[in-house]
């Protein structure tokens, strides 16, 4: 059984584009898949509450809470107080999707550095992992890490180098891999995730984004893991049941706080 480690269940794309999907017909489409348990983003103030709600109706959903670095900009930054009562909530398993966007330039550099620091400073608080988004700001994330080790984190969606993947096990953290793995163009992306210990590894969707083959250019759900399971297990040169028992026990180690459902 799978674990998606990174997912959008109550992304508007699932209620204003057809077919219309609730988050109940969500999780039965993930479970006919094998994917039995998932951790919910809500990486902005007005997600947090929703996302609590939905995670109190269904028991194998689990939340990350925090601010998107290119959300910062759009209203007061996160305080580790604030940060730290979400976290009081036991169905907040971990803080973020934070870190550092260069690529689309939302917010100012400065603010989501700051932000940054807030998250992992609550992480330090609250023995929380953090899940981290990075896209065009790999030396300065990985400083900004050092300045905060022991703090377990995981890079999410990963598309970087192989410096920063090296980088992120060697700070103790984990590589997710989504569906762009099971793109063609991707084999530099594969070759990585061949490289990197498995111990290491886990698998996300970034629903409703970044569809795998054969899915790919439309909506993505959590039901799809599994496509890109069979990419990792084809890269491991090992079977899809090992790649599910390896990266669901990366996965609760990681997140310490998921419930057994």
């Amino acid at each position: 059984m799978f674990i998606d480690s990174h997912t959008h269940l109550q992304h508007r794309k699932y209620t204003e584009e057809e077919p219309h999907l609730t988050a109940q017909q969500l999780l039965t489409l993930a479970q006919e898949a094998g994917v039995t348990q998932l951790i919910n983003i809500a990486c902005w103030r007005d997600e947090w509450a929703p996302a609590i709600a939905l995670s109190a109706q269904f028991p194998q959903v689990s939340i990350a809470a925090g601010i998107h670095p290119q959300d910062v900009a759009s209203g007061p930054l996160t305080t580790v107080e604030e940060l730290t009562a979400l976290a009081a909530n036991p169905s907040v398993v971990a803080l973020g999707e934070t870190g550092l966007d260069y690529f689309y330039e939302n917010s100012p550099k400065a603010q989501q550095q700051a932000s940054f620091h807030t998250h992992l400073e609550a992480a330090k608080a609250t023995g929380l992992p953090v899940v981290i988004h990075t896209r065009d700001a790999e030396a300065d994330t990985v400083a900004i890490l050092k300045e905060h080790r022991n703090v377990p984190f995981v890079l999410h969606c990963f598309t970087g180098t192989p410096w920063l993947a090296g980088q992120g096990v060697e700070l103790g953290g984990y590589i997710s891999f989504s569906g762009i793995l099971a793109f063609k163009k991707s084999q530099e992306l594969r070759d990585i995730a061949a490289n990197l210990p498995r111990d290491k590894v886990l698998l996300e969707t970034d629903a409703p984004y970044l569809s795998p083959d054969p899915f790919r250019g439309k909506r993505n759900m959590p039901a799809y893991l599994p496509h890109t399971a069979q990419v990792l297990a084809n890269v491991w040169q090992t079977s899809l049941p090992d790649v599910a028992q390896i990266t669901s026990t990366n996965t609760r180690r990681l997140f310490s706080r998921l419930p057994l459902v």
